[in-house]
C-alpha cells in the first residue's frame, strides 16, 4: 500500500480508507483480524466448525480483499459451495482435509523441510490438515503415511526424510506410540498429533495424548486431539524462521 501511495497509485484518502479497516474489520458476528499477516506473517485462518456457510462466505469476502491467500479448517461441503459461489470461485475444497484454500499468490517458493508422517489410514484427516496448513504457508511438504509401530519396517525406510526435515509432524491415535519411536530416531524437532482415533479405552484420543505427553524421547512438542492445523502452522514456523535466519546469516 505505501508502495503504491509512492508511486502515486493511491491517493491520502485511499491509504486512510484501507487502514480504517486496521486492525480488524468489524462484520457485527465477526472481527475479521486484517492486521494478522503483519504480526505473525501469516494471515487469520477461519475455523469453520460452529459457523453457518453463510458466515463463513462473508468472513471469506472480507479477508480476501486484504490477502492473497484464504484458509478455511473444518469446513463442510456446504461452506465450500458458499465460499465459491460468494467469495471466491478460485477456492478449493480438500474433502479429507475439510479445507477450504484460495491461493493467489503468482510465486510461492516453497520452502522444503516439513515431513508429515501418521500411523495409519485412519489418521490420514488430521495428517492432511497439518499437510494444507504448512504448504500454504510457504513449505513444501514431504508426506509419510501409513507408517504406525505395527509394522516398523514401512517407517525405518523413510528416515533419511526425516533427518533432513526442520520440523516433522507425526500424527497418530490409537496407544499414540509414533512420535516416541521417531524421536528416538531423528535430532530435528518433532510436533506430535494425537487423534481421536481408537477403540473404546483410547477415550477418543486421550490415551493417545498422554501417551505422547509421557514420552521418554526428547525433542517431542504435543498438540491437542485432532489439531493438524496447530501441528502444521508449528512446523511451517520452525522451518520459514530458520529459512530467513539463514538468509540473514548469509547476507
Amino acid at each position: 500500500m505505501l508502495d503504491e501511495f509512492k508511486q502515486n497509485g493511491l491517493s491520502i484518502d485511499d491509504v486512510v480508507s484501507r487502514l480504517r479497516d486496521l486492525p480488524y474489520e468489524d462484520l457485527d458476528f465477526a472481527k475479521v483480524d486484517h492486521h494478522r499477516a503483519i504480526r505473525k506473517g501469516f494471515p487469520e485462518v477461519v475455523f469453520g466448525q460452529g459457523k453457518s456457510p453463510a458466515q463463513i462466505a462473508s468472513i471469506a469476502a472480507a479477508h480476501l480483499e486484504k490477502a492473497d491467500t484464504l484458509l478455511v479448517t473444518r469446513a463442510s461441503s456446504e461452506a465450500y459451495q458458499a465460499v465459491k459461489s460468494g467469495a471466491a470461485d478460485d477456492a478449493t475444497y480438500d474433502e479429507l482435509a475439510r479445507t477450504i484454500v484460495v491461493d493467489r499468490r503468482t510465486d510461492p517458493n516453497l520452502v522444503s523441510g516439513v515431513a508429515v508422517l501418521c500411523a495409519g489410514t485412519a489418521d490420514l484427516p488430521v495428517a492432511m490438515e497439518a499437510v494444507v496448513t504448512a504448504e500454504l504457508m510457504g513449505c513444501k511438504v514431504e508426506r509419510v503415511f501409513d507408517v504406525g509401530v505395527a509394522g516398523l519396517h514401512r517407517l525405518l525406510v523413510h528416515v533419511p526424510t526425516m533427518r533432513e526435515s526442520s520440523a516433522l509432524v507425526v500424527v497418530a491415535g490409537m496407544e499414540g506410540a509414533l512420535p516416541s519411536v521417531v524421536g528416538g530416531l531423528v535430532d530435528v524437532p518433532i510436533i506430535a498429533v494425537p487423534t481421536s482415533v481408537g477403540y473404546g479405552a483410547s477415550f477418543d484420543g486421550l490415551a493417545a495424548l498422554l501417551a505422547m505427553l509421557n514420552s521418554c524421547a526428547p525433542g517431542v512438542g504435543v498438540v491437542n486431539i485432532d489439531n493438524g492445523f496447530g501441528a502444521g502452522y508449528l512446523a511451517a514456523t520452525i522451518t520459514l524462521t530458520a529459512k530467513r535466519r539463514q538468509a540473514r546469516a548469509e547476507d
